[in-house]
């Protein structure tokens, strides 16, 4: 446990230029509070003290605003940027070196006692806002633009904005270890298309300018 304390320590100070001291991030940083005693929740779900472990959780949800049912698995590495309103379902499986912003929820779409949450891989940047529902897969590498809505399993190394999120880009080849927190970054197909329609009206109307300037020139001529 010491062991994970010290990793999630040194976690955050890799991803957060902000962390200044390991008492600033011990005492000032609701995100690692979160985890820390979200590992111990699940430690004590998992050993059958069920009320126990929910009643963690519900301090750690009045403590950090965010709220983590303790049966969720969460991997080594995971971090939680400023984390408010950051919502995780009792079936989600969180892999390793995981980073999700503030608002995310990762929700179930099914009443019944199965497995309703999503699955996120490793290495997956997840951005603000965005909402994960349903038993759906996030491939490794991934990155979940901000405000996204995804609702069908993602592949891996894919880039995914929208709603409902749609998959924009691939990109294996550029995609290494490291964690990729430029989520800012990303593609706008929206955009794309506007522009590519801006671009075709102006082809057209080129072209019927041309074909006006021929029929005129015949009646000129006369």
């Amino acid at each position: 446990m010491f062991n994970v304390l010290k990793e999630d320590i040194r976690t955050t100070f890799e991803r957060d230029p902000a962390a200044r001291s390991v008492w600033e991030i011990f005492f000032f940083y609701p995100g690692f509070h979160a985890i820390l005693l979200h590992r111990l929740a699940h430690g004590l779900w998992l050993r059958r003290f069920n009320w126990t472990g929910r009643a963690i959780s519900h301090f750690s949800r009045a403590l950090t605003g965010i709220e983590m049912h303790p049966g969720a698995n969460l991997g080594r590495r995971f971090f939680i940027d400023h984390g408010m309103g950051v919502v995780i379902g009792e079936t989600a499986e969180i892999g390793d070196d995981v980073t999700l912003y503030h608002q995310v929820t990762l929700g179930g779409t099914s009443t019944r006692k199965e497995k309703r949450h999503p699955t996120i891989g490793d290495h997956v940047t997840i951005g603000a806002g965005a909402k994960i529902l349903g038993p759906v897969k996030i491939g490794h590498h991934s990155k979940i633009g901000a405000g996204s809505v995804v609702v069908r399993d993602v592949p891996p190394y894919s880039t995914v904005v929208g709603v409902p999120g749609r998959v924009v880009g691939r990109s294996p080849d550029e995609c290494g270890e490291d964690i990729d927190l430029e989520h800012g970054r990303l593609p706008d197909p929206e955009c794309i298309a506007l522009k590519a329609l801006c671009d075709k009206v102006e082809q057209l109307e080129s072209e019927i300018d041309s074909l006006k300037k021929k029929l005129d020139s015949p009646r000129k001529a006369e």
